[in-house]
C-alpha cells in the first residue's frame, strides 16, 4: 500500500512543481512586449502619467518584489484587476472554468462508453475483424486535428443536417438545454481521443486475457463472463482510468481552438482573448489555472494508478 512518507514526497513534489509553475508564469508575463500602466491609460497618455500609474500599480518595483506581492494575493484568490474590464480578475476566471468543466462533462460523458466500449470489444475480439476495424477507425480519427473535424462536423451536423446547433453557447438556457448545445463542440475531442482509450483498453484487455489469474481463474471453471468481469476488466482498465484522470486536465483547459471555434466563453478563450488584448493580470491568472489543473490532473492519474494496480503499490512501497 502507499505508505505516509511517499504521500508526503508525492505531496511536496506537487506543491514544488506548482511553485516553479507560478513563477514560470509571471516571468512569462513580465517578458511580454507593453506596459501595464500604457495599456490601461491608452497609446496616447503622457509620460508622466503612466510613469505615475506605474508607481501607483508597484509596477516600477523590482520582479522579486512584483511576484511575492502577486503570489502571496494569488493564494488567497485575489488574481488583481482585469486591464480589459477594470473589475477583479477572479470572477472571470471562475465563470470561464465552469463554462470548460461543463464541455469537459459532456467529453467525458460520451467519451468514455465509445472509447472504453470499443476497447473492450477490440481486446475480446483480438484479431478477427471487429478488432481490426475498431483499431482502423480509432488510429484514423487521432489523427485528424480536432479544429479540422470541428469544421466538418459544424458543416455537416450544425448546417448541412440541421440537427445540432452551432454554437456552444445557450445564455440563460437550463441545464439539460446547455448539455444539448455543449454536443456538436464535445464531438471532435470524442472522436479524437476515443481512438487512443480504446487502443489502451484493448492493450489492457489482451495483457489481462493473458495472464496467469486469467488462466487459473479458468481452469477452475468459472463461466467466461465471470472471467471477463471480475478479473479481466479490473485489471485492464487500471491504465485507462489514469488516462482519463490526465486527460481531464487537457479537457479543462486545453481546448482554445474548440472554445474559439465554437463560442464558448471557457477557460481556454479567456487565455486567448486576454492575449490578444494584453491584459496582463487576465493572461497570469488564466495560465496559472490551467497550468494548475494539468498538475493535479496528471499527479490524480498518477495516485489513482497507484492505489488500483498492485505492482504499483509494491514499488511505491519500496
Amino acid at each position: 500500500m502507499l505508505t505516509g512518507r511517499t504521500l508526503s514526497a508525492r505531496a511536496a513534489s506537487l506543491l514544488l512543481t506548482l511553485w516553479l509553475v507560478s513563477a514560470l508564469v509571471f516571468l512569462a508575463g513580465q517578458v511580454l512586449p507593453g506596459d501595464v500602466a500604457r495599456v490601461m491609460l491608452g497609446p496616447f497618455a503622457d509620460a508622466q502619467a503612466v510613469a505615475a500609474l506605474n508607481r501607483q500599480l508597484g509596477a516600477d518595483q523590482p520582479v522579486l518584489v512584483q511576484y511575492w506581492r502577486w503570489f502571496s494575493a494569488a493564494l488567497g484568490g485575489d488574481f488583481g484587476t482585469s486591464l480589459s474590464m477594470r473589475a477583479p480578475v477572479a470572477p472571470f476566471v471562475l465563470a470561464s472554468l465552469g463554462r470548460s468543466a461543463a464541455l469537459a462533462g459532456i467529453i467525458l460523458l460520451l467519451l468514455v462508453p465509445l472509447g472504453v466500449g470499443a476497447g473492450i470489444v477490440a481486446g475480446l475480439n483480438q484479431g478477427r475483424l471487429t478488432d481490426r476495424l475498431i483499431v482502423l477507425a480509432g488510429v484514423s480519427f487521432g489523427i485528424v486535428p480536432d479544429f479540422v473535424s470541428g469544421l466538418l462536423l459544424l458543416l455537416v451536423f450544425g448546417l448541412w443536417l440541421n440537427w445540432l446547433p452551432i454554437t456552444g453557447a445557450a445564455p440563460g438556457a437550463g441545464f439539460w438545454t446547455s448539455g444539448y448545445y455543449l454536443i456538436l463542440p464535445a464531438l471532435p475531442l470524442v472522436l479524437n481521443l476515443a481512438g487512443y482509450l480504446a487502443r489502451m483498453t484493448r492493450a489492457g484487455v489482451i495483457e489481462a486475457l493473458a495472464a496467469d489469474y486469467t488462466r487459473t481463474a479458468i481452469l477452475k471453471g468459472l463461466d467466461r463472463r465471470q472471467v471477463i468481469i471480475r478479473h479481466v476488466l479490473p485489471n485492464a482498465l487500471t491504465p485507462t482510468i489514469a488516462v482519463l484522470a490526465t486527460q481531464s486536465g487537457y479537457m479543462l483547459g486545453g481546448l482554445v481552438v474548440i472554445e474559439a471555434l465554437f463560442g464558448i466563453q471557457g477557460l481556454g478563450n479567456l487565455v486567448l482573448n486576454a492575449a490578444k488584448s494584453r491584459d496582463f493580470p487576465m493572461l497570469e491568472a488564466g495560465v496559472l489555472v490551467m497550468a494548475t489543473i494539468f498538475v493535479l490532473s496528471a499527479a490524480i492519474g498518477d495516485l489513482v494508478q497507484a492505489l488500483l494496480d498492485p505492482r504499483q503499490r509494491r514499488r511505491a512501497s519500496l
